[in-house]
């Protein structure tokens, strides 16, 4: 793959991960109750606001895992004969 595949490769994976781990945490509080836009910075605003940003970590370190794997296993395909 070359380099510029590479790297657009990594910008949008990461981009997917911590979107879409921003995207859970933020349902997950709401599943919870917890209101990220609500006025105020109450308990329950400061609990969604986290999960999100956990969430986005989540994704964004599931994502440069899966990205690793591939490449992982596409350079074992390569030496094998």
């Amino acid at each position: 793959m070359t380099a510029p595949n590479r790297m657009l490769l990594e910008g949008v994976s990461d981009a997917v991960g911590f979107v879409g781990g921003a995207l859970a945490g933020y349902w997950l509080g709401r599943l919870f109750g917890l209101d990220v836009f609500a006025p105020g910075y109450g308990t329950a605003s400061i609990l969604g606001i986290l999960l999100v940003g956990l969430g986005g970590g989540v994704g964004l370190q599931a994502a440069r895992r899966w990205r690793s794997a591939r490449q992982a296993g596409s350079s074992q395909d390569k030496q094998s004969p």
